[in-house]
């Protein structure tokens, strides 16, 4: 007889939650779960609502009566002061019923343990857990999920999954990069002695820098630091003979020695993740959950994250192919360029300028956010996030799906005709479609 084909299994979609109102935009767009920080234990401290155990129990609540899963990060490498009251403050949490707690300590994670043996564990990517072995350890110890390493390839994680079928595997697959080895980062300690595994990193990296030829600056007025503050070492490449100099926009003058290897500096800001076209490989490995960095990003950033994955997600487990227009869709997020990071090692210039092309396609602005709707005007209000007017091409980005429309109306709360308006600040009033009315949170896109 034939072999059978088994199914493929379906992902969990897991998105960030800095707040109440990101958790449930989240859930309105796709999402499955949602993971939000402990402020004092998890690597953001800043942008956080639910440091407050009644937002908190809130949104446990809220999350649990909608079908879905709420995780709670306690991700933080702590000193001893944060070990000695870390059982007291995570006892009224843990009273909550999280889904799980996500930790990287070793020893917070023996603490946890010993005192609620129930309690779920998945492992944080600032483990570092690049090979099966690894996961292995953290399965035989109770660990129920392992978050991979981001420095993984596509081959590496089907590699994994196959050497460790019963254990949970988790991966990004969206969102802001660290350009240390995942998060093992020292350069916000280094200029301000803001501690990044801590949960207070100020992200040094996404800095204002410019890099200068020591050959050209020979003004006899700079301080230079000492080459022992420059990073990497090793083999070097024609280029990395020269000497390079960093200097940060707040401290003029203050030029760093930066060394090169064969694959180029690491101190400057890296690109965003974005492995949307991976998702159907991911699907197919058996991946169990994807998960959108971004606790501290906005609303809409979760909303077309969430709803982007949400389809490719389905369309990968229903056998369909990928849909290209995607990768344009999340161009219209604030990102620093993007890349797929280590999933594919080497791409061709062919599958490049395929990515890039359909990228720039559907490029969009987020100009507003609609409040509400007013059936005796038949208009909606929408708070107004940047500069748009009549006769712009703008996207209803909706839970239900997205309408294109022409814009033909704008109006302010007297009614006056509004041509356009120039920014952000503002109130006005525009026509919605009928499939938006009454169909849950709603953000308005520009295509540009």
């Amino acid at each position: 007889m034939p072999a059978t084909t088994l199914p493929l299994r379906l992902p969990e979609l897991l998105a960030p939650a800095g707040s109440l109102q990101m958790m449930r935009t989240a859930f309105a767009f796709g999402a499955d779960a949602v993971y939000a920080g402990q402020p004092r234990y998890s690597l953001r401290v800043r942008n956080n609502s639910f440091g407050k155990l009644e937002a908190l129990a809130q949104g446990i609540d809220e999350a649990h009566a909608a079908g879905k899963a709420f995780y709670l990060v306690n991700n933080i490498y702590p000193h001893n002061t944060k070990v000695r009251s870390f059982l007291a403050d995570l006892e009224p949490v843990v009273a909550l019923g999280p889904d799980a707690l996500i930790m990287a300590d070793p020893g917070l994670m023996m603490m946890v343990r010993e005192r609620w043996p129930e309690v779920a564990i998945h492992l944080s990517v600032q483990a570092n857990t690049t090979n099966y072995a690894a996961v292995r350890f953290w399965a035989s110890i109770g660990v129920k999920r392992i978050i991979l390493s981001r420095e993984l390839s596509l081959d590496e994680i089907a590699e994994i999954r196959d050497a460790c079928p019963d254990v949970e595997l988790e991966v990004f697959v969206h969102g802001a990069l660290c350009v240390a080895y995942s998060g093992r980062c020292l350069l916000s300690g280094y200029f301000n002695h803001r501690d990044p595994n801590q949960g207070s990193c100020t992200n040094s990296c996404r800095w204002d820098y410019k890099v200068h030829d020591a050959a050209e600056d020979d003004s006899g007025d700079v301080r230079r630091v000492p080459q022992g503050a420059g990073l990497g070492s090793g083999p070097r490449h024609a280029a990395g003979e020269r000497v390079w100099l960093i200097e940060e926009g707040t401290r003029p003058g203050e030029l760093m020695p930066v060394e090169e290897d064969e694959h180029g500096t690491y101190i400057l800001n890296s690109k965003d993740l974005r492995a949307v076209e991976h998702v159907a490989r991911l699907v197919a490995i058996g991946v169990d959950s994807l998960k959108i960095e971004g606790r501290t990003k906005s609303p809409y950033y979760v909303a077309r994250a969430s709803q982007a994955y949400r389809r490719a997600i389905d369309d990968a487990v229903a056998g369909r192919p990928f849909d290209v227009r995607l990768l344009g869709e999340l161009e219209g997020l604030a990102n620093r360029g993007y890349t797929d990071g280590f999933y594919e090692r080497h791409h061709t210039p062919d599958h490049q300028n395929y990515l890039r092309g359909h990228s720039e396609s559907g490029r969009s602005l987020l100009v507003g956010e609609v409040l509400g709707f007013d059936p005796a005007r038949g208009l909606a209000e929408v708070e107004v996030k940047n500069a748009f007017g009549v006769g712009d091409r703008i996207e209803f980005v909706h839970p239900g799906g997205n309408d294109t429309v022409c814009l033909e109306r704008l109006e302010d709360a007297a009614g006056a005709p509004v041509g356009r308006v120039p920014g952000a600040g503002r109130r006005l009033w525009l026509p919605l479609p009928a499939t938006v009315q009454g169909a849950g949170p709603c953000f308005i896109a520009r295509f540009l």
